[in-house]
């Protein structure tokens, strides 16, 4: 799964909003922070504002600033307010669904499942969490450290197999 550049923008105002609680921050700051059009962020804001989670200040020397504290904005809430599609495949559809196996295929419930699962791990955050430091955990539970490339394993044809050929050279 693979969240909207939206979510991406929405989830970074607020983590910014969050580490500079102590003044207002503007939409060129965040322009220039994250290299992102100050049009795209204007409609993240305003829907941010229209949620609640935001405050906007219009005029000179206004800017926007967290609405909540940050440890009662979950992550998953923030994400399902974000994103349009969690359809995974079609069958998640049944007005569209138009696949021949859905009658005896468990796929639906396998992904519905990993879907749910995604969504615990991401109610379970809250904006607090993933901007304090990795070294002060809150409720107990260590989140993440940031990671560059997240690694996912293959398998199935993709895989590179070792050959006879590769056998004999490393010997």
């Amino acid at each position: 799964m693979r969240l909207a550049e939206y979510t991406d923008y929405t989830l970074r105002v607020l983590m910014y909003c969050a580490t500079h609680h102590e003044q207002l921050v503007t939409i060129g700051d965040l322009a220039e922070r994250h290299g992102v059009s100050k049009n795209h962020l204007m409609k993240v804001v305003n829907d941010l504002a229209r949620q609640g989670v935001l405050e906007t200040t219009r005029g000179r020397g206004g800017g926007l600033r967290l609405l909540k504290d940050p440890s009662t904005i979950r992550i998953g809430d923030i994400v399902r307010a974000s994103e349009t599609d969690f359809r995974l495949v079609e069958c998640f559809d049944a007005r569209t669904n138009l696949c021949s196996l859905t009658p005896t295929c468990r796929l639906k419930g396998l992904l519905g499942s990993a879907l749910q699962a995604y969504f615990k791990e991401l109610d379970d955050a809250t904006l607090a969490d993933i901007v304090e430091p990795a070294t002060s955990p809150r409720k107990g539970r260590a989140m993440p450290a940031p990671s560059p490339v997240v690694s996912v394993p293959m398998r199935g044809p993709e895989r590179r197999r070792t050959t006879m050929q590769d056998k004999k050279s490393n010997a």
